[in-house]
């Protein structure tokens, strides 16, 4: 189980923890009680979740760029931490294409920077390398893929994270083999919930539509992918990293996804969206942000993306019991609820805490 008692006292570095999944995880990691040093550059977005919940001000957040060895050896020597979890990437597809120099040099020598860091580390005890679902070579079949497929992502983002894995895998077999550090990958389907502004994503593109009062607009609504909430795989990665930390034979490969039905197409996601907030707020709700929402398709010849991708968890439940806690509409009600909160510029840092009590709480496989 995932105790996340556990965790106090623990010292822990989080490089990217700016971003949506990282601010997520300090704010979890805060209420386990856990002496979290975080490594990244400025927020990605504006505004971002962890400026909104101040976080800088509860955790060590340090200016850093996974790029800078030299700069990153040196927060390895003052932190001395026992768990990594490597949070840090450019993840957006779209921005692959438009700076595939920047995507490679970030998300493939960034992970051998932090790599070099935790061999030259010996008390990190436990490594998550955090990827994605799409550094698998897509053949749009119907079925997950498994962890045991080949890995060739298919545009500079993908592509990269792909190589991220191999990196790593080198550095288990080369430098790990024999010391007590635990060495993992974890590769999530696509992540939803409160909180995050980043461009190029659906429930982001749905929170500026609904803030600007206009139509959600749609590139392509028949892509279909694994959506979750982002405790799912946050609490997945915090579970490996415990897991491995006390046992080492649990280190390896773990797909992060839901359940069938958690496989949606873009549009059956953004109508649920609709459909959950206009029920929330009311059709003729008249508060600023509360308006009635919907979405339309619009014509847009983007680069290429995969038009049908899921993962097979089946590794990681038969290994550590783990399975899905919230059902996507769970999970839409849950984004809802969040949006409402920040909307109305009320206390998002409680709502956050209340949805992480009430995962825990659902979730069998943490107690």
């Amino acid at each position: 189980m995932l105790d996340l008692s556990f965790y106090q006292g623990k010292k822990i570095l989080i490089t990217g923890h700016t971003g949506f999944k990282g601010a997520w995880m300090c704010r979890v990691l805060l209420l386990a009680g856990a002496q979290i040093t975080g490594y990244a550059l400025d927020a990605p977005t504006d505004p971002s979740l962890f400026e909104l919940c101040k976080l800088n001000r509860e955790i060590r957040s340090i200016h850093g760029d996974i790029r800078d060895l030299q700069h990153l050896k040196k927060v390895f020597d003052e932190v001395q931490p026992q768990i990594v979890i490597h949070l840090a990437a450019q993840p957006i597809v779209r921005e692959g294409y438009r700076n595939p120099v920047t995507t490679y040099e970030t998300n493939v020598m960034g992970t051998v920077n932090v790599l070099e860091c935790v061999r030259l580390h010996p008390e990190v005890r436990s490594f998550v390398n955090v990827t994605t679902d799409k550094v698998y070579k897509n053949k749009e079949w119907e079925w997950g893929y498994r962890e045991n497929e080949e890995l060739d992502g298919y545009d500079p983002y993908s592509n990269s994270k792909s190589c991220s894995e191999l990196v790593t895998h080198c550095y288990v077999n080369s430098f790990f083999g024999q010391t007590q550090t635990a060495v993992s990958c974890m590769r999530a389907g696509n992540v939803i919930g409160g909180g995050d502004f980043a461009k190029d994503r659906i429930i982001p593109d749905c929170v500026r539509a609904l803030e600007e009062g206009k139509n959600i607009l749609i590139r392509n609504p028949y892509s279909t992918r694994p959506y979750q909430h982002v405790l799912e795989p946050v609490c997945a990665y915090l579970y490996i990293a415990m897991k491995q930390y006390e046992d080492q034979g649990i280190a390896g490969y773990y797909n992060v996804g839901p359940d069938d039905e958690g496989c949606l197409s873009t549009g059956q996601l953004v109508q649920m969206f609709c459909e959950k907030w206009n029920s929330r707020t009311g059709h003729n709700g008249t508060q600023q942000g509360r308006m009635h929402i919907k979405w339309e398709q619009v014509c847009n010849e983007g680069p290429h993306e995969a038009n049908f991708l899921k993962l097979d968890c089946s590794h990681l439940k038969r290994m550590t019991g783990w399975h899905p806690v919230w059902k996507i509409e769970t999970a839409v009600e849950r984004i809802t609820e969040w949006l409402d909160v920040y909307l109305a510029g009320n206390d998002i840092c409680r709502c956050m805490d209340d949805q992480i009590n009430a995962f825990c709480k659902e979730a069998e496989w943490m107690k």
